[in-house]
């Protein structure tokens, strides 16, 4: 199979789709990847890399879309790259369709086979190539989080990990997936008092068994976090529901109960955030302020440390970018359930039904 690799092209995206590993592990398969020239550099990555374990360079995103039957992306495609994607190609990425409607109805125009990243499914519900950016994304959120809680940056003015004699800083926490372990983790680690909510008793208990005593479990409703957020100083967003539009856990009215500089962080914003005042920011232009309340809403956190996240991406995808070129996506699918699940688009057909409840389409009439 034909395997592009193109530059991405979302605002301060630094990662690639593929290591040099991993185009390795392709090409002694048999495959041919196309490289675009400088596509890993972001990451740490030289074209030399990518020529060193027999990759083709080639110097323009239109060049990889045209010689490729299989695209390997991080994120969707963005407007301008609509047009280089066509019926035979498949594509496998981060799409997040039901935070899009434009996004979406480009795919079902091009009628590609899109294969998301964030739908591909264990039979115990977990999601296996979502897991690692949604680990680097939660501890971003505190590292991010902390930054943004200074002063000079409009925040509270709080170090969440306090000092003797003062009290720590105080993190909520929606969602005990995986943004919402590992952002309690990381502020725990600095000494935060933390909160973390879920309607998942089982999850629940789990945290309760795993973290330290400062980080307390409570059931979330919307009179719990009313009551909360009046008194934390940073509220990270990790809620998730697979291939869905996220819940407003947070509405507007809600910002007034705040205090001033309070920060909240919504990881769940590629999926159209669980805060109602969320919206798309980039690493370029990271944060707004609405009721005195900072808001941190990049869709691509992990973008901003590319090395890492490229590694850790890379490991989980690879395995299925095989199987996909090996047996063509068709019999991939038809063998693997997990990989099946990722199909939300296909031959100019939603697959994925959540998606078409976004936007409350009939599946049968797309």
């Amino acid at each position: 199979m034909k395997i592009g690799v193109p530059k991405e092209i979302k605002n301060n995206e630094n990662r690639v789709g593929m290591t040099p590993a991993g185009v390795y592990e392709l090409i002694k398969n048999g495959h041919t990847v196309y490289v675009q020239k400088n596509a890993g550099l972001g990451s740490g990555f030289f074209d030399e890399d990518y020529k060193e374990v027999g990759a083709t360079i080639l110097d323009t995103i239109d060049e990889v879309y045209a010689s490729a039957e299989m695209i390997v992306k991080v994120k969707e495609p963005i407007a301008v790259e609509y047009d280089f994607i066509k019926p035979h190609h498949v594509v496998f990425t981060y799409f997040h369709f039901a935070s899009s409607e434009p996004l979406t109805k480009a795919m079902l125009k091009s009628k590609a086979v899109c294969i998301a990243y964030e739908t591909v499914e264990y039979e115990d519900g977990s999601l296996p190539l979502l897991t690692p950016m949604s680990e680097v994304a939660g501890r971003m959120a505190i590292q991010q989080g902390a930054k943004y809680l200074e002063k000079p940056i409009k925040g509270r003015g709080v170090l969440l990990g306090g000092v003797p004699g003062v009290p720590p800083g105080r993190v909520l926490v929606l969602g005990a997936g995986t943004v919402g372990i590992q952002a309690a983790k990381m502020a725990a680690g600095l000494g935060a008092h933390v909160t973390i909510m879920d309607i998942n008793m089982k999850q629940l208990r789990y945290v309760n068994d795993v973290m330290p005593n400062h980080v307390v479990t409570e059931f979330s409703s919307e009179f719990n976090i009313r009551k909360r957020i009046k008194d934390h100083d940073l509220i990270v967003g990790g809620v998730l529901l697979k291939g869905a539009k996220a819940p407003n856990l947070i509405t507007r009215d809600m910002l007034k109960e705040m205090r001033p500089g309070t920060v909240i962080v919504d990881v769940a914003v590629d999926q159209g955030g669980c805060v109602e005042t969320s919206k798309p920011t980039t690493h370029e232009d990271p944060t707004y302020i609405i009721d005195d309340v900072v808001h941190y809403c990049v869709a691509n956190m992990p973008g901003a440390v590319p090395y890492t996240s490229t590694l850790a991406l890379t490991n989980v995808t690879l395995p299925y970018v095989l199987r996909l070129a090996n047996q063509g996506w068709e019999v991939a699918c038809a063998k693997d359930q997990s990989l099946r699940k990722g199909i939300n688009i296909a031959n100019g057909k939603i697959i994925y039904e959540e998606i078409a409840e976004a936007f409350n389409w009939s599946v049968d009439a797309m």
